[in-house]
């Protein structure tokens, strides 16, 4: 955890009791920190800061740049390189090529003043016609992995440029009015003249930078020369600040960071579009705008609040970040509809004073493997857990908790990965059970058929069950007293339910699941096409033959092993 002094390690094998395993004296903020394997790279923004982290300003070298650690000896962090740059780094993001393992890039956001030649050579306050303006750009730094000591800037990218005119200031220069919306002077004042956060996300080649007075949409895929793919302004935003991409990278939210993080934004006056997320989808390369978000609570006059630092929660089939909102606490939004982002879960622990506005609250708040970690200001870690709820089930939370990363940075997102499990199995049956369209509980005489998104639930049916194409059935302690069957179905799951009679799925487009059921006849499974998701039959008895045939991924039981009464046959013959 990076402060403006240096930072903080802290040993978190026991997330409800973690410890200080070492902290790390090296004055000159921002100190954001990311980590590469036994590398550490921390942002220095301050003129104050020394090359070798002393703690007197009067004396020694002075830098502003980005600070390379070896944390090989995690107790005893060792700096091995300190990356000189004219802005200092306010954030930094690395990427990784995976055409070069040997190497990793670090993208600088720089958004101090410009410091004079006399410190380092080369930086210049020239306008945007002049010669190699030391504005308009981020610094590239390419870090060997084993000879960190030799880490440079390879490139300065001209990110904002117009195409047509060749000019490097071709974004925002000067707000999009004279006051902001609200009527209050600009704070901060909406003009690109750098990038505040990048967002990378190597595997897809593609970044999103908040970058002051626009977002922009960047083309990473040579790593070095990073290149701009779409770009978007908002009257209503003062200073964009981060950027997360959804995991599919088809949809990215900016955080507007109006006040500066240091003024109350969320007060009741306070619009939905002020201080806000932007969501937008991300159509053939272009950014689409679809909503705002904002904490939908209102808080005090006396707590900072706006929006701020965030990451990815891991369940399947949704789109869920957890996120900073200084004193306004965490907040849980989802924005799988782009155009109706709700919030599902919060924590908000109410203002430090009731008389005055004090600085404190939720720097960032970032997922890792079960848990939520938050940089609280004035209070330091905080960690929270999850609770089930109508909007986020158990088998949700379990499922995002199976996700495992060998390691975690919050402004370089790597494609996040469900291995099959019940809980993986039963969390998509809960997220397509809030899409019912029809629910029948109770006795139903008679046959059914099913269309839209019908959900048994306690439900006994005295007659078959026919699946539409294109239809869900979802069933939950329920009793069919006839056959179901269905061909080329969006979805089929079955749990703790009874079929008198045989199952059909052939053609299904979506998830199907068989899990601690009793079908009394025979179970047949075939040309179920749905990549990367498995057909499962688990823990369930079976009256007559289960065959399958035709089905990618093929089926399995999840070591949740089935009483079949008769032949197994074909992909299913293990599942017998």
């Amino acid at each position: 955890m990076g402060n403006f002094n240096g930072f903080n390690v802290f040993d978190i094998a026991n997330p409800a009791a973690p410890t200080v395993v070492t902290s790390v004296v090296c004055p000159g903020g921002q100190g954001d920190v990311s980590v590469h394997g036994d590398l550490l790279f921390m942002s220095v923004e301050e003129s104050r800061a020394r090359v070798d982290c002393g703690t007197n300003p009067a004396v020694g070298e002075r830098f502003q740049g980005v600070r390379v650690f070896d944390i090989s000896n995690i107790t005893t962090p060792t700096q091995v390189a300190a990356v000189q740059l004219c802005r200092g780094s306010h954030t930094h993001t690395v990427v990784t090529d995976p055409d070069d393992p040997a190497s990793v890039y670090v993208y600088v956001s720089g958004t101090a003043g410009v410091r004079p030649a006399a410190t380092l050579a080369g930086c210049n306050n020239n306008p945007a016609s002049g010669e190699n303006p030391s504005r308009w750009r981020i610094d590239v730094i390419k870090v060997p992995v084993n000879a960190p000591g030799e880490a440079a800037v390879v490139s300065g990218p001209r990110l904002f440029a117009d195409p047509e005119t060749g000019a490097i200031d071709g974004l925002q220069n000067i707000p999009p009015a004279p006051t902001h919306p609200s009527g209050s002077n600009w704070g901060p004042t909406p003009i690109t003249d750098a990038c505040h956060d990048l967002t990378a996300y190597p595997a897809l080649g593609l970044a999103a930078g908040a970058c002051e007075g626009n977002g922009i949409l960047i083309d990473i895929s040579d790593p070095a020369n990073p290149v701009r793919l779409d770009e978007v302004a908002d009257p209503n935003f003062a200073y964009w600040h981060s950027a997360t991409l959804s995991n599919d990278g088809k949809k990215v939210i900016f955080t507007d960071e109006w006040g500066g993080g240091t003024a109350a934004r969320c007060r009741p006056t306070d619009q939905a579009s002020w201080g806000a997320n932007a969501v937008f989808d991300i159509v053939d390369g272009r950014m689409e705008f679809r909503s705002y978000y904002k904490l939908p609570v209102p808080q005090t006059l006396t707590e900072n609040c706006v929006a701020h630092n965030g990451s990815l929660i891991p369940v399947p089939g949704r789109d869920i970040m957890a996120q900073a909102w200084y004193q306004g606490g965490v907040s849980l939004v989802d924005y799988t509809d782009s155009a109706h982002p709700k919030e599902i879960g919060f924590f908000d622990r109410g203002p430090i004073s009731a008389n005055g506005l004090v600085l404190g609250g939720m720097w960032s708040a970032y997922w890792y493997n079960g848990e939520i970690y938050g940089s609280e200001i004035s209070r330091g870690l905080d960690v929270f857990g999850l609770k089930p709820s109508a909007h986020l089930t158990a088998a949700e939370i379990a499922a995002a908790r199976e996700v495992r990363l060998p390691q975690f940075n919050a402004q370089q997102q790597t494609p996040i990965t469900w291995a099959p499990s019940l809980a993986v199995a039963r969390a998509r049956f809960d997220r397509l059970a809030r899409t019912c369209t029809t629910t029948l509980t109770g006795r139903h005489n008679g046959a059914l058929t099913v269309s839209g998104v019908t959900c048994l639930d306690g439900a006994t049916i005295s007659g078959p069950v026919a699946v539409r194409r294109g239809a869900t059935l979802l069933v939950i302690d329920s009793t069919i007293s006839g056959s179901v069957s269905s061909s080329g179905a969006a979805a089929v799951h079955l749990y703790h339910s009874t079929v008198r009679g045989a199952l059909s799925v052939a053609g299904s487009t979506g998830s199907v699941a068989v899990v601690d059921a009793t079908v009394s006849g025979a179970v047949s499974l075939s040309g179920n096409n749905t990549p990367g998701v498995e057909p499962i039959v688990a823990d369930s008895t079976i009256g007559g033959a289960i065959a399958c045939s035709g089905n990618s991924p093929a089926p399995i039981d999840l070591g949740a092993a089935n009483t079949v009464n008769g032949p197994a046959a074909g992909q299913c013959a293990t599942l017998g």
